[in-house]
């Protein structure tokens, strides 16, 4: 039923967006003048060339088995996630870390128990840290008009809008978006690969995608990439495009706005990277360009007077201020995050010893957004 409420909302939202006018959007704007400038030259996209060899860490010891990258596993969870995230983390050191031994931080907006830290240090042999996120990172900010909050969230709840009427949702939402690089536990470190409550890591991860972040200077990493529904972001495009206009110097030369835009960003297509996985620069959020464009997102109360998540925001803001060849796919990375997932292909499946059924693979279906990806490349 959810997949089907999720797929139903999809349609409704593309067909939301096609009912506007170019009109209702306003007219063209200095974005889609940024965008039309910085066309870089064709290539296939970065997914396409394989990873080097020297990446992987096989049985036998090699050159490069003992550099690492400065990079963190980040979970952000409750109390009550303790099976879901043991599950996912048992995965993901059975499938890679137990060779890599990368360390972990949990985030939580409550202290851990003693027997969920117990239970969480049982499962790795490296570095674990449990930190408490700061009150005004994760509760709804006091100037927000709670008056109109309620009405929206009422208005949502009425529409069907998952997790339309909740508070501590929005309040994760803006958290992920603008504060858990902050927290002091993430300071030492530059990369971080995010990891959710009952997600499934299908196959074998044998090479170091740290490394191949850090010394290809990528910025971000995903799996999976979907529409959003129009419902919950209104007023998030015009917001973008009123940041832009004021600070079209950040905007990055052959950035990635064909991933996000059918008509070089006078309107948003809804396209995102679903951002319960991911791979990106901790640095790259810290930057001038995404602090202030977060700074002024969090100032117009989006988050909590509609539903903005934090994945448009993220792929928002890493399409608009990165070149599009630091984004990267991770097509060789089996995930699932119900009710989607994303299964290797061919040799990738088999080199991977990936466990998820080929035929179930969200990449082309005609509500994902892979193929704008891949056509910024072609």
């Amino acid at each position: 039923m959810r997949y089907i409420l999720l797929a139903l909302g999809v349609i409704i939202s593309i067909h939301y967006i096609l009912s506007f006018t170019h009109e209702e959007y306003g007219r063209a704007t200095s974005i889609s003048t940024i965008a039309g400038q910085f066309t870089g030259p064709k290539s296939n996209p970065p997914y396409k060339t394989p990873v080097p060899d020297e990446y992987y860490k096989v049985d036998e010891p090699i050159a490069l088995q003992d550099r690492k990258s400065n990079a963190t596993f980040v979970m952000l969870v409750r109390n009550s996630d303790l099976s879901g995230i043991m599950s996912s983390m048992k995965q993901i050191e059975d499938r890679f870390n137990k060779k890599f031994q990368y360390p972990y931080v949990f985030l939580n907006d409550e202290p851990f128990t003693e027997s969920f830290k117990e239970h969480i240090q049982a499962l790795t042999n490296t570095t674990v840290e449990f930190g408490v996120i700061p009150h005004d990172q994760w509760h709804q900010p006091s100037w927000i008009d709670e008056e109109r909050a309620t009405k929206s969230r009422d208005e949502m709840v009425r529409d069907g809008v998952i997790y339309g009427g909740s508070v501590p949702y929005r309040n994760m939402c803006r958290f992920n978006s603008g504060f858990f690089y902050r927290h002091e536990l993430l300071q030492k470190y530059r990369y971080y690969w995010r990891v959710e409550p009952d997600v499934k890591l299908f196959c074998d991860v044998d090479y170091d995608p740290f490394l191949v972040m850090q010394d290809q200077n990528k910025v971000y990493g995903f799996t999976i990439s979907l529409f959003e529904y129009q419902s919950t972001i209104q007023t998030l495009w015009t917001t973008v495009k009123s940041f832009i206009n004021s600070n079209p110097g950040f905007v990055s030369p052959d950035n990635a706005m064909g991933f996000l835009s059918d008509d070089g960003g006078e309107s948003y297509n809804l396209c995102h990277f679903w951002s319960n996985f991911e791979i990106a620069d901790l640095d790259f959020w810290r930057s001038e360009a995404y602090s202030k464009f977060f700074e002024f997102l969090d100032e117009q109360g989006g988050f909590y007077y509609e539903r903005w998540g934090d994945a448009p925001v993220h792929s928002i803001g890493a399409a608009l201020f990165a070149k599009k060849e630091q984004i990267h796919f991770f097509n060789d990375i089996g995930y699932r995050h119900e009710p989607f997932q994303h299964c290797p292909q061919g040799e990738l499946n088999t080199k991977g010893k990936c466990w998820c059924d080929p035929s179930q693979n969200f990449d082309y279906e005609w509500y994902s957004c892979l193929n704008k990806y891949d056509r910024m490349f072609s």
